[in-house]
């Protein structure tokens, strides 16, 4: 019996000494489990130490049971601390017979949901702060890539940027002559072509209106009350929306605020359902100021307005410098002179075309045995001046009626018929 007391205890739990970080205010039991062979008479008798300072007796709680050979006996030791303060933390050892078993209890930081909180603030306000970047900044950013990548259209035969057809009413007429016309020509540097009549008499698109609408690059229509009274808007706007989709590629339609809400339009209902198809801008009672969303929006929508360097005209060349001096119209064949055309020949295509359509100057002799024409007196230069600006008024050049026309160059001639 003797021989089994000498045996030394085996230490089951913990199996290697133990380092817990446990925070401020925890509770922990600290388990020294060991095995022995022999009987309860040869049971040791744990104690407990902290930084080398022995623990009362009382201070843990010990169990003993036997194991599943009745020479085996198990003593399970256990103890339990309140970690309130600072001192509470340090080294433990439990001491059964000549077996140790270390605990090292260190304090470790609070992890408190104070760094959470404000990383999760931190991340709805960077949200938030793009939104508003969005929002603020999504046109300006548009209107930069479309400036500076965008498609350019010029040299397509084009006389205009766009079509603009509104109603034949007195708000109507102050909507595009005193707003909408300045701030797309004066400062967008856009040509218009403005038309207060019925586009779509019987629903159907009238010859001035194909031949008007195929010299420009986009159509507009302001969708006023005194515009939707129209017939083809009230009895047939589904069937008339197709025929505009035929002649221009995505529409734009201006609508005002009040109606755009209160109205109950089959044309604006049908316009909401197919924002795909065409551009729908609402004007609002703060769309006056240049700066606004609602001529960002439109520039958007019109064709990309081409920048020359300093010093040479600014503009589409189809636009800007043909001034509609359409070749059909004119009588003289000096009345447009190519002095200016880089390439007299034909349109170089690339470069900006000066005037157009016009006859070399007669060649001038000169030599020292040919004598000089005498220098034409004062009346004779008036009349030859006078000669030279010969020219038809080509002021009212959209609004004419080309199907009465008979003064059309003829490339075919009766015989050929």
């Amino acid at each position: 019996m003797a021989d089994l007391c000498s045996v030394s205890p085996e230490i089951l739990v913990p199996a290697a000494n133990e380092t817990l970080e446990l925070v401020l205010g925890s509770q922990v039991e600290l388990n020294c489990t060991v095995r022995w062979a022999g009987t309860e008479h040869c049971q040791p008798i744990p104690t407990w130490s902290k930084d080398g300072q022995w623990l009362g007796r009382g201070s843990s709680q010990d169990t003993v049971w036997s194991g599943q050979n009745s020479s085996e006996q198990l003593l399970a030791s256990v103890l339990q601390l309140n970690l309130t303060q600072d001192a509470d933390f340090g080294v433990f050892a439990c001491w059964i017979s000549n077996a140790t078993a270390t605990f090292t209890l260190r304090r470790a930081e609070a992890v408190g949901h104070v760094p959470a909180v404000l990383a999760a603030l931190l991340v709805l306000l960077l949200l938030v702060l793009l939104a508003v970047l969005y929002v603020q900044c999504r046109l300006n950013a548009l209107l930069w890539y479309r400036d500076r990548y965008g498609e350019l259209e010029i040299n397509d035969g084009k006389l205009y940027d766009a079509y603009v057809s509104h109603a034949n009413a007195p708000d109507d007429q102050k909507f595009i002559h005193f707003i909408v016309k300045p701030q797309l020509e004066n400062r967008h540097g856009y040509k218009l072509f403005l038309d207060e009549q019925n586009i779509l008499p019987n629903s159907e698109p009238s010859a001035d209106l194909i031949m008007n609408v195929s010299r420009c690059r986009r159509l507009i229509v302001v969708l006023s009350v005194a515009y939707l009274e129209q017939e083809w808007c009230n009895s047939s706007f589904r069937e008339g929306l197709w025929r505009l989709l035929e002649l221009s590629r995505k529409p734009i339609f201006i609508v005002f605020e009040s109606q755009y809400r209160e109205i109950t339009h089959p044309a604006i209902t049908l316009l909401k359902q197919h924002r795909s198809t065409v551009t729908l801008l609402v004007w609002r009672a703060g769309s006056m100021t240049p700066s606004s969303d609602f001529w960002k929006e439109l520039c958007l929508a019109l064709p990309r307005k081409v920048s020359f360097p300093a010093g040479r005209s600014v503009g589409d060349p189809q636009t800007q410098l043909q001034e509609d001096k359409d070749p059909m119209l004119i009588l003289h064949s000096s009345y447009l002179d190519s002095a200016g055309d880089l390439d007299p020949d034909g349109d170089l295509g690339t470069g900006l075309r000066g005037r157009i359509f016009g006859s070399p100057p007669p060649p001038r002799l000169g030599g020292p045995g040919i004598p000089r024409a005498p220098a034409p007196s004062g009346m004779e230069e008036a009349q030859l001046r006078d000669g030279q600006r010969s020219e038809i008024d080509v002021s009212d050049l959209g609004s004419r009626n080309y199907g009465a026309r008979t003064d059309f160059y003829c490339l075919v001639t009766e015989d050929d018929i």
